[in-house]
């Protein structure tokens, strides 16, 4: 049987799954509103620079695949660092969002395909 987080990968984009954390999810009677927090983890992934956590970037909201008759809103907070000896703020490069749109980039390319027909 899937553990949760297979399960979750199914229905939500991969790389928030793994790399972001679910710190709210508000079910309303036509939306879901979904709300991540990026892991701390990069300095594990970064080991050539001594990097502290600094915080987060503005919230964005992003609309994905309708669940269940109700339209999703991802509400994604990316985190950013400080790169201890340059003082350099880092921030994971994530193509969440599909260029001008506020849509994940899955959802957006499943509409460019269903709109061809």
């Amino acid at each position: 049987m899937m553990d949760s987080q297979e399960i979750l990968k199914l229905i939500l984009p991969t790389y928030l799954v793994e790399h972001f954390n679910i710190t709210k999810v508000e079910e309303l009677e036509t939306k879901l509103h979904i709300y991540f927090e990026e892991k701390n983890d990069y300095a594990n992934q970064c080991t050539e620079r001594q990097l502290i956590s600094k915080g987060f970037h503005s919230m964005i909201t992003i609309e994905d695949f309708p669940l269940r008759g109700k339209s999703v809103k991802l509400h994604v907070q990316r985190r950013r660092w400080t790169d201890k000896q340059t003082g350099e703020i880092i921030s994971r490069d994530w193509n969440i969002i599909a260029e001008g749109t506020r849509m994940t980039t899955e959802f957006s390319e499943f509409l460019k395909k269903i709109g061809r027909y």
